[in-house]
């Protein structure tokens, strides 16, 4: 009865912790969340006031399937503005979140046994995505002492004729890492579709992220507003595509998600164009926190090479207390109360690291540090 694809999709194992920590907190436990990567601020003002007057306004319909052509104009006005590159909004298509917009990439890319090249390690879901429409997961490895960057000439080395895409994501979850634009650069000149996934830019903290379409048109775009705008719950994303891919991947849109919702999208724009000051007060306390986090992680033992300058995660090494990074995230959440997302849940490369989000109150990351440090001094390495 049951398809094959429903049964060998793997779990999201984060979603697992923090599935098992909402148990625990319905028991009366008090649990420190470090394992899921959702920010803790609320939605800023002028991005819901603008979605209340929408709907007041009767924004409540279908809209366009690619989206607003006014939301559209708002992204490629931001992309002028932050990278100095010019994007037509014909080129844009608003999606239900980013996920339906990395679904939507690579069904218009693969057919069964069509490659893509990923990171080791890299975000969860990507390899169940390609997987789950036919496609092959080639993994290229990161190191921890070289920052998790990918290489170009490990990635010329993966590249077979049934390659479709690279996939590159910087900022990056899980390492909170950024790509820098030698390396960026040298990736789009390889030949295969980049596809770059854009969903934590604006959060850094130091050198400037840097989008792929500054040194390639030949490549697709994923961003959206959950991360940055603390935005969710509200389901938006986007894509920036080559020509080519618009028409077939708004005929997918059209068919499986129809249009992302009215007023949201009304409420993006306002994203967009009025809450640079929200934005900014979020990223200096994110940047407080990271400040914290990592000295103190080092402190308790855990090993940081190369300091994230991105996003709102650590990835650190667990090594000294455990190889198994699974059953040491379950054993922290039930002995220390702190939820922690276990790094084989981000590829191979990442088994033994635990990665820790800042995405929480400093007083918050504060107490899970302390129960942490307890918890190990007891348990001995």
């Amino acid at each position: 009865m049951i398809s094959s694809r429903a049964l060998e999709i793997p779990p999201f194992i984060v979603m697992d912790v923090l599935e098992r920590a909402k148990a625990m907190e319905r028991q009366g436990v008090d649990v420190v969340h470090l394992e899921v990567g959702e920010p803790d601020f609320d939605t800023p003002s002028c991005i819901v006031d603008a979605a209340v007057e929408a709907m007041r306004a009767g924004k409540t319909h279908y809209t366009h399937s690619q989206g607003l052509y006014e939301l559209r104009e708002a992204i490629c006005e931001h992309y002028q503005a932050r990278y100095g590159v010019s994007v037509d909004p014909e080129r844009v298509v608003v999606t239900a979140g980013t996920s339906p917009a990395l679904l939507l990439a690579f069904a218009s890319l693969l057919e069964p046994g069509d490659e893509v090249v990923l990171s080791n390690p890299h975000y969860a879901c990507y390899p169940h995505f390609v997987r789950f429409l036919g496609g092959r997961p080639v993994f290229v490895e990161a190191e921890e002492q070289d920052g998790f960057q990918l290489r170009a000439e490990r990635i010329q080395q993966a590249i077979t004729s049934r390659t479709k895409a690279i996939l590159v994501n910087s900022p990056s979850n899980p390492t909170g890492n950024l790509l820098d634009s030698g390396r960026l650069e040298a990736i789009a000149k390889i030949g295969p579709v980049v596809i770059s996934d854009e969903i934590y830019h604006g959060l850094v903290y130091g050198e400037r992220e840097r989008s792929i379409l500054e040194f390639t048109d030949r490549a697709i775009v994923l961003n959206g507003f959950s991360k940055l705008y603390a935005m969710t719950g509200w389901r938006l994303g986007y894509l920036i595509l080559p020509q080519e891919l618009v028409r077939p991947i708004q005929k997918i849109h059209q068919n499986f998600f129809i249009s992302a919702n009215d007023f949201g999208q009304w409420a993006a724009i306002a994203a967009l164009r009025k809450a640079q000051q929200d934005v900014e007060r979020m990223r200096r306390i994110y940047d407080e926190r990271r400040r914290y986090l990592i000295p103190k992680l080092r402190e308790l033992g855990f090993g940081i090479q190369v300091e994230p300058t991105g996003a709102f995660y650590v990835l650190a090494n667990a090594r000294a207390f455990s190889e198994n990074s699974y059953q040491l995230a379950f054993e922290i959440l039930e002995k220390a109360r702190v939820g922690v997302a276990p790094g084989i849940d981000f590829g191979s490369n990442a088994e033994g690291y635990l990665r820790f989000s800042y995405a929480a109150s400093l007083e918050r990351i504060q107490e899970g540090m302390d129960r942490l440090g307890s918890y190990l001094r007891e348990r001995g390495t």
